[in-house]
């Protein structure tokens, strides 16, 4: 007995340190043959058999609280060793989120160390059957199992959450040294990281983080959760196995939202800069605009910027495409609106009706091509800016039949286009000019159909 008292001390001491070795699961298993041996001897004392199988016990539990502990300290670890470097296809099983080796690795911490809890646990409940005090024992090692189970995804996540934090923090910072200084820092970019094949693009280092989340919320959270939780489930009920893995997911997706939003905000950044090029840069005089001819170079250059934006999230984060292209197009749409309303008094103040046209046609051509990922606020802001754009056309069309003497000089380009438009202005009624307006662009929107139609026969 006193032999056993050592043993029993000596693993109490290791509990309070952060040791964990193997010959400590060596030794369990040394003292469980001995169980067996004593109880099939009949001449062996209960006491001594009872004493073994509750030292047993006790270093069982006191052995996987080591386990548990090993997996959150790892865990922190690990999330300080990211290397930017996309894992193959195979490595991620085929899974449609390009990840790092970050949630792999995370994956082979939680494995081994729920694979020795459960050998371990399952050697317990033959005998918790023979005792209460066991029992509840048990109960107690699974009921902290699941706990760290569950809080070791939680830290991860947190870990997950503050490599974003700080992409997006950096990522600000370097932008106002840039503004003040004029300093480019892609210098500092390539030199981030020596591994070959990492990422180093602050943008695509956010994609990574946000895909890993994605990989964690939909697969490896249901992966783990379901081959573990076998572990506690015969003390716990179906519903609050569902509760545990909905609220995974949750924490999970509510990060998602997180790091999607530092993501698209700054994209959105660069949006509206090429928005704004392409409105107000593009050296088109909306109040002596020349007659509609197509989908000018600044349409297209706008639209390079979403295909953009596009390739990059289809090649980090697939799943997650739709999503941001429809939090983009939409922020896109509202940066139209923007604009007009804060031009209105300044380069779209004298919008003619062939300015007036072309930004239709366009708005037109934009809807098609962006059509998969327009959502219904989209849509209606889409609407907003066709009502804008028209009021502020029949405004200063109703502005150049009342005050013919103010019209402004029209370019040379746009001379001939608008010659009857000035020898009628002093005979048509505004209502007139607009309906003309309309028809005109609705003239374009048959064209544009009709290019629309040849593009899709020609493919």
């Amino acid at each position: 007995m006193l032999l056993l008292l050592q043993v029993h001390n000596t693993f109490r001491d290791l509990e309070k340190s952060n040791i964990l070795w193997s010959y400590m699961s060596d030794a369990i298993k040394e003292i469980s043959k001995a169980c067996q041996a004593f109880e099939v001897k009949e001449s062996a004392p209960s006491t001594a058999v009872m004493a073994l199988r509750t030292l047993q016990a006790e270093m069982t539990k006191i052995y996987i609280l080591r386990l548990c502990s090993w997996m959150r300290t790892t865990t922190e670890e690990i999330s300080k060793e990211e290397t930017w470097i996309p894992v193959y296809i195979l490595e991620r099983n085929k899974s449609p989120y390009t990840i790092s080796f970050l949630p792999l690795a995370f994956r082979s911490v939680i494995g081994s160390a729920m694979d020795q809890t459960s050998q371990m646990i399952q050697s317990l409940r033959s005998e918790a059957g023979k005792s209460e005090d066991m029992f509840v024992l048990l109960q107690e090692i699974e009921e902290s199992v699941r706990l760290t189970f569950l809080n070791c995804f939680l830290d991860f996540a947190g870990h997950l959450e503050q490599i974003g934090s700080e992409l997006a923090l950096n990522k600000s910072s370097k932008e106002s040294l840039h503004l003040q200084s004029g300093y480019s820092h892609e210098s500092e970019e390539k030199s981030s990281s020596d591994l070959e094949g990492s990422i180093v693009d602050s943008h695509q280092q956010l994609l990574l983080v946000l895909s890993n989340i994605g990989y964690c919320k939909d697969e490896l959270s249901y992966e783990l959760f379901n081959k573990y939780k076998m572990i506690w489930s015969q003390s716990r009920g179906k519903d609050e196995e569902d509760s545990d893995i909905q609220d995974l997911v949750m924490s999970f997706s509510g990060l998602e939202e997180k790091v999607l939003a530092q993501y698209t905000f700054a994209k959105a950044n660069l949006i509206r800069t090429a928005a704004m090029d392409y409105l107000l840069n593009s050296g088109v005089q909306w109040g002596a605009a020349p007659i509609v001819k197509g989908v000018r170079d600044a349409a297209l250059e706008l639209l390079h910027t979403l295909v953009a934006v596009h390739s990059e999230v289809f090649a980090c984060a697939k799943p997650l495409l739709d999503k941001t292209l429809g939090i983009l197009v939409e922020g896109l749409i509202d940066t139209f609106l923007s604009l007009y309303d804060e031009n209105k008094s300044k380069d779209l103040r004298s919008l003619d009706a062939n300015g007036f046209c072309q930004l239709m046609f366009e708005l037109e051509y934009f809807e098609t091509i962006l059509n998969p990922y327009l959502t219904p606020d989209a849509r209606e802001s889409l609407k907003s800016s066709q009502g804008v754009l028209l009021e502020k056309a029949t405004e200063n069309v109703t502005e150049t039949v009342e005050n013919p003497g103010h019209q402004r000089r029209s370019t040379r380009g746009s001379e001939d286009a608008l010659a009857d438009d000035r020898q009628q202005g002093m005979t048509v009624s505004p209502d007139d000019l607009i309906v003309r307006i309309i028809l005109r662009c609705i003239f374009y929107a048959v064209c544009f159909a009709s290019l629309c139609f040849e593009i899709t026969l020609n493919e």
